[in-house]
C-alpha cells in the first residue's frame, strides 16, 4: 500500500520518522522541527489504519513493513521508529537501507502482551479521551503532544489492534545497519535482559531515564541527547 507521507524541511540530509500504534505523523510535532534545524528533510509516513493513510481489512507487522518499503525513499541518512513504528522499521530496514536506524522503545517482545486481550477497554478509552484525561496519565507532555495524540486517536482504525492478540516476539537477529535501541526508563518493553540480548547481537542500547513508552514526549531533551552521534 502507498501511504500518505508528510514532509518538513528542505535539507540535504533525509530523516525518516515512523510513528507507533494509535498515533500518526503528528507524534513527531516537536521532534521534526529540531531535525530540520540540523539540516534534515524529514519524511513522516502515516501507517495504514492511521492518520491520513487508508484503513484496510488486514493489519500485521509484515504489512506495515511492506508499506514502508513501498512508500519511503531508500538510503536515508537516519530512520527512527517508535513502538510499532520501530517494529515495522526493523522488518523493512533491509529494503530501506538507511545509513543508521534508531528504534525508540521498540515493540519487539510482545509474547503475553495484554493489549490484545484488552481491545474493547482500549477502544473505549481512546474514544472518550480528552486533553485532560491524557494529561492525567501523561503529565510531562506538552500541549502540542496532547493535541497530536487526540488527532491521532480520531483518525485511528481500532482494527489495527487485532493482530496483537496472536503475535509473538519479533526481536531482530542482527542490526542490518548501525542501530541504536533507545529504551524507555520504565523498562516496560525493553528490560535489562533484553538490552543485554540486543547488545550481544550488535545493537547499541541506551536507556533514557525517567521516561515512559513515548520517550520523545516525556523528555524531548533527553530524547535528542540520546541521539548524539546518530543524527
Amino acid at each position: 500500500m502507498k501511504l500518505k507521507v508528510h514532509e518538513l524541511g528542505e535539507g540535504d540530509k533525509v530523516a525518516l520518522l515512523v510513528h507507533g500504534i494509535m498515533a500518526s505523523h503528528g507524534t513527531w510535532c516537536r521532534v521534526a522541527p529540531l531535525l530540520v534545524g540540523r539540516g534534515y528533510r524529514v519524511v513522516m509516513p502515516d501507517l495504514r489504519g492511521h492518520g491520513d493513510s487508508p484503513h484496510t481489512a488486514e493489519y500485521s507487522p509484515e504489512l506495515f513493513a511492506g508499506d514502508l518499503a513501498d512508500s519511503l525513499p531508500t538510503g536515508a541518512d537516519v530512520a527512527i521508529g517508535h513502538s510499532l513504528g520501530a517494529l515495522s522499521l526493523s522488518l523493512a530496514v533491509e529494503r530501506l537501507r538507511p545509513a543508521k536506524a534508531v528504534y525508540s522503545d521498540p515493540a519487539w517482545k510482545l509474547a503475553g502482551n495484554p493489549m490484545g486481550g484488552q481491545r474493547e477497554q482500549i477502544i473505549a478509552s481512546v474514544r472518550s479521551a480528552t486533553a485532560e484525561s491524557i494529561l492525567r496519565l501523561r503529565p510531562k507532555w506538552s500541549p502540542e503532544d496532547v493535541e497530536a495524540e487526540l488527532e491521532g486517536y480520531a483518525a485511528w482504525d481500532p482494527t489495527t489492534l487485532d493482530w496483537l492478540a496472536g503475535t509473538g516476539d519479533h526481536i531482530p537477529d542482527r542490526p542490518v545497519v548501525p542501530s541504536l535501541v533507545q529504551a524507555a526508563g520504565d523498562k516496560a518493553l525493553v528490560n535489562d535482559g533484553l538490552a543485554d540480548q540486543l547488545r550481544s547481537r550488535g545493537f547499541e542500547v541506551t536507556f533514557v531515564q525517567d521516561t515512559g513508552h513515548c520517550v520523545h514526549r516525556d523528555d524531548l531533551d533527553g530524547f535528542m541527547r540520546s541521539l548524539d552521534g546518530w543524527i
